[in-house]
């Protein structure tokens, strides 16, 4: 790779911006053919079913399409306006709501697609579909605003998409460029199946550990006993008065997501006079939400903040329970099914927690030193799957970057290997 030209010396300006001088700036239809699919009528069970593979736009999600669910037959492909779109084309979503729009794929395999998905067929003596992926996939929000219609509800056409320009260099040179990029894909993916692979291993644990089905050696002669929350922890309460300054406020999420902070910029707007301070490893539920799992362990990073009534706080009995144990405990499926049990209420959300009926559920737990082995084992687990994750977000923002530097030409690539 060379160094970037500061001075733009050799580069050239044009409709997609600075790009080098022996680069050109075309059309899409200038060297590729651009195609939209169909969907055959459903009243015709014999257009249906058969061995060609048809696929419908929220599988753009793929990104690398190697099968897909849906399937047709030689009638229904005669009888619509589909069509056999071959392997190594650009896929592009036209329309559909949420984020299909503008989502880009490579399909691995011959396939047909539904009319909400466009395919962009290079002369592969002018263009690299791979490099052409990268540059639409690197142009999602572009895709987005090109979109036509009123409300966000609007669809791209092959016109919009025909006149599209894109930077091309030497056929050569946009090889170079996709195999980088696929390298960086590979470390991505790798670092995707590892995360999926130990996320599943932590499940697997902790419905082993935390049920009693498995046992550290050293324990195995010690009875779980059953307990109510009452003997395991003790309501607190530390109210102060509502600041008359901005202050942190602590919220939960549901479905076990933990806590999250919020600056609350004009306390006056506040209704409540009292507030309460939460410290680090509070035991702490929404009685809104508890039937959803909003329920969390206070962090380090929380001690401080400030909460309403309806977030009544707890403290473990040291001598029976540890706040590390309860992390996990608190996550599963049967433990948030008993919260819904003791939130009464209407249909939808309008269901409020029993504090009361909280301290009396009933769990089975062991003694003290394995909780605190149970719960060092899963933390070391969640630490493993939080590196990873952060390894990948850094890994996705460095091919982000390097994308955007060579999908113009800022950082060349020349005779590698």
């Amino acid at each position: 790779m060379s160094k970037r030209n500061e001075n733009r010396m050799g580069y050239k300006m044009t409709k997609v911006g600075w790009i080098p001088e022996e680069w050109e700036c075309v059309a899409f239809k200038s060297f590729a053919k651009l195609t939209a699919g169909g969907t055959p009528s459903t009243r015709h069970p014999e257009y249906w079913n058969g061995s060609i593979s048809w696929m419908c736009s929220g599988e753009l999600n793929l990104k690398q399409v190697l099968s897909v669910k849906g399937r047709i037959s030689e009638k229904g492909l005669k009888n619509s306006s589909t069509k056999i779109i071959p392997k190594h084309s650009v896929l592009v979503g036209l329309a559909g709501q949420g984020k299909t729009r503008g989502t880009v794929a490579i399909n691995e395999i011959d396939l047909c697609t539904n009319q909400s998905v466009a395919a962009i067929l290079p002369d592969t003596t002018k263009a690299y579909y791979l490099y052409l992926f990268f540059n639409l996939d690197n142009r999602y929000e572009e895709l987005r605003r090109l979109s036509t219609g009123d409300g966000g509800r609007g669809g791209l056409n092959l016109g919009i998409l025909g006149t599209l320009k894109i930077p091309l260099p030497t056929l050569s040179e946009q090889n170079e460029i996709a195999e980088i990029l696929s390298e960086w894909d590979k470390a991505i993916e790798h670092l995707e199946k590892l995360i999926t692979a130990k996320s599943k291993l932590k499940k697997a644990f902790m419905q082993q550990l935390l049920t009693g089905k498995h046992r550290f050696k050293e324990f195995k002669s010690n009875k779980w006993e059953k307990m109510k929350l009452h003997d395991l922890l003790k309501p607190v309460s530390r109210p102060v008065s509502r600041p008359d300054k901005k202050y942190l406020a602590l919220g939960l999420r549901s479905h076990g997501k933990g806590t999250f902070l919020r600056t609350v910029d004009n306390p006056e707007e506040v209704m409540m006079d009292t507030l309460y301070e939460v410290k680090e490893n509070d035991l702490i539920v929404n009685i809104t939400f508890a039937w959803e799992g909003a329920i969390a362990i206070v962090n380090t990073s929380d001690e401080g903040a400030l909460v309403s009534h309806r977030f009544p706080t707890y403290v473990f009995k040291k001598n029976k329970a540890t706040p590390e144990f309860f992390r996990h405990i608190i996550l599963t499926k049967q433990f948030v099914y008993k919260l819904g049990l003791i939130s009464p209420g209407g249909a939808g959300r309008n269901r409020v927690l029993s504090k009361k009926d909280f301290l009396n559920l009933v769990l089975s737990i062991p003694q003290l030193p394995e909780q605190k082995k149970i719960g060092a084992f899963l933390n070391g687990l969640d630490r493993e799957i939080n590196f990873l994750r952060n390894r990948l977000k850094a890994f996705t923002e460095q091919k982000k970057g390097l994308m955007q530097k060579l999908l113009t030409g800022n950082v060349r690539v020349r005779n590698r290997g």
